[in-house]
């Protein structure tokens, strides 16, 4: 597909009215693609479409703010959480392999921890390069920093989920 002058000035004028790339492409027709209409577009330097090619989107009302309501409090007592053994902090520094070098892209092996020490685009970037656990490309201490358990959700008490329903019926009668 050859860009002849009267190509040019076609795709000059779609663009400034404000149609898209798919369609000019589409209104030009003959083989022109769309990644055709868009390369020329930024060799000929246009400017931006006079007007969007969408209608703008409507904007969305915040969400009614829940009522709270206030109850007496509950009697029961909460469970003392349970304290889990403090986990060590992962090692700083990596460990030199029995080479005496320390652990690099091309030297990591399945049973290396990859533990990235440093900054990627310095030179003294490294591994950590302890002995990694079986299944895990970490060593124990990397691995528990790594894998954190997820914190239990807390459930909610009566009246809050009281309190969510109102809200849902409270929408659904100012929507109709």
């Amino acid at each position: 597909m050859a860009w002849t002058d009267e190509r040019v000035e076609t795709l000059k004028k779609l663009w400034t009215e404000g149609l898209s790339a798919s369609q000019i492409a589409k209104e030009m027709g003959e083989g022109v693609t769309r990644n055709a209409i868009i390369g020329k577009v930024h060799r000929l330097k246009l400017s931006g479409r006079a007007t969007p090619s969408r209608p703008p989107r409507p904007r969305a009302k915040p969400a009614p703010k829940p009522r709270v309501t206030t109850a007496a409090p509950r009697t029961t007592t909460a469970p003392a959480p349970t304290r889990e053994a403090p986990i060590a902090p992962p090692p700083l520094e990596p460990t030199p392999l029995p080479s005496g070098e320390f652990a690099t892209v091309l030297t990591l092996t399945n049973h290396i921890c990859k533990w990235p020490i440093g900054d990627p685009t310095s030179h003294d970037f490294r591994f950590c390069g302890r002995k990694s656990k079986a299944a895990s490309p970490y060593c124990d201490a990397h691995a528990s920093q790594a894998y954190q358990p997820q914190s239990r959700r807390r459930r909610r008490g009566p009246e809050s989920a009281t309190a969510a329903l109102d809200a849902l019926a409270n929408a659904r009668r100012k929507s109709v």
